[in-house]
């Protein structure tokens, strides 16, 4: 993998799209862990990236700490630590085939999702939730996070309707997905997947990561997003059902 030309033509452009999302280009890192897993496996895809969004959530905790919800993560963070603990249960007694297939059912749905959203189309939820409502958001947030670091749309349906304060919504969800991503760690430590090479990689990729950070920052003042989010998703939809049908082929096999 550290010597092969192909992994690095789609760890690339996916990491970029990693550094693009937390610069100000919210869901495009979504892409990330799909494009990778088209060329490696999935959990080490999901493996290889996950150091470094740890170090870009440092960035962005360290720049809003002051500013969070403490209920919204009261809340949500005990049901993402279960929907960690029940992706890694998954990942661990299902054979690749079968997470392939997640991944692509994940990508699909957040494809779909932001597309109609995109549209014009809506996602209600109360502005009111119960708790129990949000912490069912923290267990999805937590199984997809899991599978392919895209915990954000179930975190988003729970949190967007409450319309808090910007640097609020900015800091509770920074801080949200700084934990849930350290809780993941723990679960891919013990699937064998920081292997030194996936951790050289990971080192080798950080700082082109970085710098697409600084480029999100600086390019999401500058141009119109929408025609890119639409292509992006678009991808991310065509990828998730190739995942889909190459997983159904290696089922049926």
């Amino acid at each position: 993998m550290l010597t092969d030309p192909l992994f690095y033509l789609v760890a690339v452009p996916a990491v970029i799209l990693m550094g693009l999302a937390k610069g100000g280009f919210v869901g495009v890192g979504n892409l990330a862990v799909p494009l990778i897993a088209m060329v490696i496996s999935p959990v080490t895809a999901a493996a290889i990236t996950l150091p470094i969004l740890i170090v870009q959530d440092a960035v962005s905790v360290a720049a809003f700490w002051r500013s969070f919800d403490k209920r919204v993560l009261m809340v949500t963070l005990p049901g993402a630590a279960m929907g960690i603990a029940l992706g890694w249960f998954f990942a661990k007694e299902a054979p690749e085939a079968w997470i392939m297939l997640g991944l692509g059912v994940v990508s699909v749905v957040f494809a779909g999702q932001r597309l109609w959203l995109e549209r014009g189309g809506r996602v209600v939820a109360p502005n009111h939730a119960p708790a129990w409502f949000g912490v069912l958001c923290g267990v999805a947030s937590g199984l997809t996070s899991q599978i392919a670091h895209a915990g954000g749309p179930p975190f988003q349906l729970y949190v967007l309707p409450k319309k808090l304060p910007r640097d609020v919504m900015i800091g509770t969800t920074s801080i949200f997905f700084a934990t849930v991503n350290w809780m993941k760690a723990p679960a891919y430590l013990a699937l064998g997947q920081f292997t030194h090479e996936n951790l050289v990689v990971s080192a080798a990729l950080m700082p082109l990561a970085i710098g697409a950070t600084l480029g999100g920052v600086w390019l999401v003042r500058r141009i119109d997003g929408a025609k890119i989010y639409k292509v992006i998703y678009a991808i991310l939809l065509l990828l998730g059902i190739k995942l889909i049908v190459d997983a159904g082929l290696a089922l049926a096999a």
